[in-house]
């Protein structure tokens, strides 16, 4: 099984259970292992009360990003730090994409950059995340 194919087949495996991203509607495409394109349509439900997305809902969407870049390799892989940095404000009906690309992978941890745009490739926000692996797999051994 070549790293493309571990990516994707991690990335169908989490996807099938993150209840989270299916509600946001986000989408993931795995262009290669350790890069994750992720998408949102800014809905009605997500803008605060000055019409623009709520910070937590773009910090989501990069989050989500890092998450199926570092789990590309059938090695469990959670959050230890992250920070996000807000450039410029997403609006109603904007299609966000972000883009997390790996800068690093150890043993046991590994450090992820994510740019967040709009659909006119306006950067909207910048995201570091540090990895740390848990050992286990991503995907469970079929029974």
């Amino acid at each position: 099984m070549g790293n493309l194919d571990t990516a994707q087949r991690c990335a169908d495996a989490m996807m099938a259970n993150d209840r989270s991203s299916q509600a946001m509607g986000i989408s993931i495409e795995i262009p290669e292992a350790g890069k994750a394109i992720a998408r949102m349509l800014v809905r009605d439900d997500m803008v605060n009360g000055f019409d623009v997305i709520h910070g937590g809902l773009t910090f989501a969407l990069a989050d989500t990003a890092f998450a199926f870049a570092c789990n590309a390799y059938d090695d469990l892989t959670v959050a230890a730090s992250a920070n996000i940095e807000f450039l410029r404000p997403a609006t109603l009906g904007d299609e966000l994409t972000a883009t997390a690309t790996e800068d690093y992978r150890g043993r046991r941890s590994g450090y992820y950059a994510v740019e967040v745009h709009n659909q006119r490739g306006e950067l909207i926000a910048l995201f570091r995340g540090r990895s740390a692996s848990t050992g286990d797999p991503v995907m469970r051994p079929q029974k």
